[in-house]
């Protein structure tokens, strides 16, 4: 398992939890993706169920349950038993949590406690969400919640009050250089490290899916109109004509971290408030993405639009002023 420097923290919280009166039965593990948290949760989880004097297995434990997407459809799930590969859901939906509840009712299986862990927790429809809360609520003695989750904001409120929070900074330059180290990255490693903003995971994807020339790119196109479009064609050329759900979501990614550190270091009110309403309109995209069937082409052409109109919006901001 990864060796993350950014847990210490997080580890004194649990354990201090874990050595109290009365261990809390709900916790959210809040940061950005890539710093770790489904590593934390699945180590925090064994330690929380393991009891002396039993013995444990060593792989899969079976009082920990993990809650993640699921099959697609029912066409996804029988490739799924069959062991070939499958669709996944683009959320997690209220039958799996209905099963997870229904194991619910039998008790652990080698000591007294169970974990359910629910990754990502912000990816929940609002009827699972709902069913969830009832077992929050009213939790099975022994058992214990663990929701991993990149935005907690999305969380129903009343999820949220029921649980404690732990949250997970993001890593430094040291710790990143050392860590893409350790995982084998040398090529591409500082321009990774910039674009991923303390983001191991984004950092590994960047390397890994050759992301540099995108990222040179997408600053270029946040610089001029490309009235052409010669430069959205570009883009489109970069990202690739059948790039995949993941490469996609990796460009999104990259795409609103350069968008958000420009508008940071801008020096121009215009220019900021054109590169935010950017950011907000990428992420409104990035969330349509799983929902929708688009057109690759047609997608990254729109990312590409996006990022020339911030561009223009401050030019016409400035015109006006």
């Amino acid at each position: 398992m990864t060796n993350w420097p950014n847990h210490d923290e997080a580890w004194r919280e649990w354990r201090s939890a874990m050595a109290g009166a009365r261990m809390h039965h709900g916790w959210i593990l809040a940061g950005k993706k890539g710093l770790g948290k489904n590593d934390f949760a699945s180590a925090a989880a064994r330690e929380l169920v393991v009891e002396e004097g039993i013995p444990q297995p060593s792989g899969d434990h079976p009082d920990i349950m993990s809650v993640t997407y699921g099959p697609k459809d029912k066409k996804a799930q029988s490739a799924q038993e069959a062991g070939k590969p499958f669709e996944l859901a683009r959320s997690i939906r209220i039958g799996q949590i209905r099963d997870m509840q229904r194991r619910l009712n039998v008790r652990p299986t080698l000591g007294s406690r169970r974990v359910v862990i629910i990754n990502p927790a912000d990816d929940m429809e609002r009827a699972t969400s709902n069913a969830l809360l009832k077992s929050l609520e009213e939790p099975p003695v022994g058992t214990f919640f663990v929701l991993v989750t990149h935005r907690p904001a999305r969380l129903l409120p009343t999820i949220r009050s029921r649980c404690r929070v732990l949250r997970f900074p993001v890593l430094d330059e040291g710790q990143m250089q050392r860590m893409l180290n350790d995982a084998g990255v040398h090529g591409n490693r500082q321009a990774a490290i910039g674009a991923a903003e303390g983001s191991f995971g984004a950092a590994l994807e960047f390397a890994e899916q050759e992301l540099e020339p995108v990222a040179d790119h997408i600053s270029r196109l946040l610089k001029g109109p490309d009235a052409d479009m010669t430069g959205r064609g570009e883009l489109s050329r970069l990202i690739g004509p059948r790039a995949d759900r993941e490469r996609l979501a990796a460009i999104f990614e990259l795409a609103q971290s350069i968008v958000a550190k420009r508008a940071r270091t801008s020096e121009s009110s215009a220019e900021r408030a054109a590169l935010v309403e950017t950011h907000a309109q990428l992420v409104t995209l990035a969330g349509q993405m799983p929902s929708y069937n688009f057109d690759t082409g047609l997608l990254t052409l729109e990312i590409g639009t996006l990022l020339c109109r911030a561009h223009v919006s401050s030019e016409q901001a400035h015109a006006r002023s």
